[in-house]
């Protein structure tokens, strides 16, 4: 019986031909039939693909053959199924993309990368290390979501900052204002859905004053594989495929509260409105909503 998984990865290393690398992945992925997102830049590749169980193992054998790629950071879970044709049903797509970066912060010449990876970043720590760090230090320790802040309102860790950004360009902006100076002295720990936000996000913190850096490894996905319910994590993982949103183990806290009728919710659907890219959450219930901005122009025009 075919067993549909999706595989989330990334890698931090000098690749002198960008291009020579997205044909050789576009290539692989569809000998192997696979569906997802691949961006590649000259400091390494970040992708999600989905597909049947036996090739996706295939994909990722052959993925790290190729010598920079050979430590790859690769994360698993259950994907949804197959649509008629025997593709993966959480991602319409194979796309597979040359980019100035493999996260879009918007300062490629400050990522520094070799064959180790990133350079400077910030502390890894396991899960059972943040653990013990929070054990020891208590509320001392800050929560810093390094995600979209529409990703946060569905699941983060207990008393987290949650950077107001749309999109990861946001973030430089939002570090300078000076917001979270008072952060800076502080033992900061940085979270994301998989860990390569936070492989960039580290370094740049660092360079704008911040004196105590730590990432957790693995990201959200490898805690709530360790942790399930009962860890610092509270809610769903927001994930950018056809689920939307995943949990870690049955019974998660629903932390999101539908935009519509107000029941708790961790489901997530996009602005009615096909010109805006706004998340919103929204039960299963409740027609599909607008965002604020576009309910009040369609009030207007009305």
């Amino acid at each position: 019986m075919a067993v549909p998984k999706v595989l989330l990865y990334y890698a931090f290393t000098p690749l002198a031909d960008p291009d020579a690398v997205r044909l050789w992945q576009r290539d692989l992925c569809e000998s192997l039939g696979l569906r997802g997102r691949i961006l590649i830049s000259r400091h390494g590749i970040n992708g999600t693909v989905g597909g049947e169980l036996n090739n996706v193992k295939k994909y990722l054998r052959k993925t790290r053959e190729y010598p920079g790629f050979a430590r790859m950071d690769a994360k698993w879970s259950m994907g949804s199924g197959f649509d008629a044709s025997g593709a993966s049903l959480d991602f319409p797509r194979l796309s597979v993309k040359v980019r100035d970066e493999v996260v879009a912060f918007g300062v490629p010449d400050e990522v520094r990368v070799d064959e180790n990876g990133i350079v400077g970043g910030g502390v890894k720590l396991r899960p059972d290390q943040l653990d013990a760090l929070v054990a020891e230090r208590g509320d001392d320790v800050v929560f810093f979501d390094g995600r979209n802040a529409y990703e946060a309102q569905i699941g983060r860790f207990k008393n987290a900052v949650v950077p107001d950004v749309s999109t990861t360009h946001d973030f430089i902006r939002e570090i300078e204002s000076g917001k979270y100076d008072h952060l800076k002295s502080k033992p900061v720990v940085t979270y994301c859905t998989g860990g390569i936000r936070c492989e960039v996000l580290t370094p740049l913190m660092k360079a704008r004053g911040f004196t105590e850096i730590y990432q957790l490894d693995g990201g959200i996905v490898r805690y709530g594989e360790a942790r399930g319910n009962a860890g610092l994590w509270e809610g769903s993982l927001y994930v950018f495929d056809g689920r939307v949103a995943m949990d870690f183990a049955p019974g998660a806290s629903l932390l999101g509260t539908c935009v519509r009728c107000g029941e708790a919710s961790n489901n997530m659907r996009n602005c009615g409105d096909s010109s805006c890219r706004e998340q919103l959450v929204c039960c299963e219930d409740c027609e599909q909503p607008t965002c604020s901005a576009h309910t009040l122009a369609s009030a207007t025009n009305s």
